[in-house]
């Protein structure tokens, strides 16, 4: 699925970027491994290329102005794309809808989840207005 809800995001010079910086660690390292080995192979690559990003920041969760707990997401890149690596067998709206809360707590509006799992990247990018 190399789906995308904003054609402008698709498009991205970022985007470009991180993808482009997802199939070189696809094609060095393989597919199928766990999650983590590609997140931190994405941090080599992002700081090679110059990239900005921050790996695993912790943002507080909410329930009716009570903290509940933490989100740390993978990464985010640029200081406004949440990049998750994933190694599923599909990306499907259950990763999609993740992704929008994700964005959500961030409140950042750009998403990219990028699949390892099989030799032909996967990923999808997500928006919210």
């Amino acid at each position: 699925m190399n789906a995308d809800t904003n054609q402008d995001f698709l498009n991205s010079e970022e985007t470009h970027a991180i993808i482009g910086c997802s199939f070189e660690v696809l094609n060095e390292i393989g597919h199928g491994l766990h999650e983590k080995i590609y997140e931190n192979a994405l941090v080599v690559e992002f700081g090679q290329r110059g990239i900005p990003y921050i790996q695993q920041p912790e943002y507080d969760v909410e329930y009716k102005t009570v903290q509940v707990g933490k989100y740390v997401p993978d990464l985010i890149t640029h200081q406004k794309i949440v990049v998750d690596t994933k190694t599923i067998e599909k990306i499907t709206e259950h990763e999609r809808g993740k992704m929008l809360n994700y964005l959500k707590i961030t409140g950042l509006k750009i998403g990219l989840i990028i699949n390892f799992k099989h030799a032909k990247l996967e990923w999808l990018s997500v928006a919210r207005k």
